[in-house]
């Protein structure tokens, strides 16, 4: 199976190492984009090579930005991305730009996306991430929580049929 995990910053670069561990294990083979939401060095280089992760397959390097701006180079990017590499799944993790240009570019392009971290929530709509977040969740075909509180939060927005319980990375 191909997998195509993409990640930009920093929290990403923490969960993406365990998950590519496991995705090996099991004979996936692992394509990693990296958007380039978090570029310099100590915000990015540093967790590739301190936690063994591979060095992303592409880097975009879409750097920063208004919101609405590096969203949407990230999903022009990510959608051709996606058509060249056919993946059978996209992975996305958290609450990022990039984790909801990914989700966007997959859902359109009839590609499963698999959400880590799902289920969390601020309650605050005024915040990015959290707007992020209940996007990303409604639109992934498997969402991975990390705590029970975040299971009520799926269950409560009718998506249980979709959730599982994983515990965090």
């Amino acid at each position: 199976m191909q997998v195509l995990s993409v990640v930009g910053a920093r929290p990403q670069f923490v969960k993406i190492s365990p998950v590519d561990q496991a995705l090996k294990e099991a004979g996936h083979s692992h394509f990693i984009v990296h958007t380039g939401q978090h570029y310099e060095a100590s915000m990015s280089d540093v967790f590739f090579d301190e936690l063994a992760i591979p060095s992303p397959n592409i880097n975009m390097a879409v750097g920063s930005s208004s919101h609405g701006q590096q969203t949407a180079e990230m999903l022009t990017g990510l959608e051709t991305i996606i058509n060249e590499v056919s993946p059978s799944t996209v992975i996305v993790y958290g609450d990022t730009n990039s984790t909801l240009a990914a989700t966007l570019a997959a859902v359109k392009l009839h590609t499963p996306v698999v959400h880590v971290e799902a289920g969390l929530r601020s309650f605050n709509r005024v915040m990015p991430e959290e707007v992020n977040r209940v996007l990303t969740d409604h639109a992934s075909d498997l969402l991975l929580a990390p705590t029970e509180i975040a299971m009520k939060n799926l269950s409560a927005e009718g998506l249980q049929k979709r959730s599982r319980f994983v515990g965090d990375v």
